[in-house]
């Protein structure tokens, strides 16, 4: 179910793949938000860290751990403008996380049934509720139009 806020908060993680834009990384951003505020921020640093794990939901998990001082990150929900690939699917299982919501669907990495469905199974120790297509036209767009600039150049 969509809640009022997660059009806001979505929002918040578009900031963050338009900064990864900017810097020349595939434009993907995310937010960690806790009791209605953001606690974490993150977007693709993979070029610039030359770090393939540097995935913008990698960044906002690590930094949400380091905001609350727990790699446990029970009751809060991870906004990402992309479908999370198998890696960060995984963190977010790890880490606890309570709810995903993802703008658009990624038929190459998706690991949510684009490509994969790694929650498609009860897991054995967290459950994740999730959302997707949150601003999903505006989402797509800027990872349609960062493709479409690199393939010009």
């Amino acid at each position: 179910m969509n809640l009022p806020d997660d059009t806001w908060f979505m929002r918040q993680a578009l900031k963050e793949a338009e900064k990864a834009f900017r810097e020349e990384e595939v434009p993907v951003g995310a937010v960690l938000v806790k009791m209605g505020r953001v606690i974490a921020r993150g977007h693709n640093q993979v070029e610039l860290l030359k770090d393939a794990t540097a995935h913008a939901e990698m960044l906002c998990i690590g930094s949400g751990a380091q905001a609350l001082e727990n790699w446990r990150l029970l009751g809060s929900t991870l906004y990402c403008t992309i479908e999370p690939c198998p890696m960060c699917a995984g963190a977010l299982l790890l880490s606890r996380v309570k709810r995903l919501v993802w703008g658009a669907p990624d038929i190459r990495h998706g690991a949510n049934g684009s490509w994969v469905d790694l929650f498609a199974n009860p897991h054995p120790t967290h459950t994740l509720s999730i959302t997707s297509g949150v601003l999903a036209d505006e989402c797509g767009a800027i990872i349609q139009e960062f493709f479409r600039k690199r393939r010009k150049e």
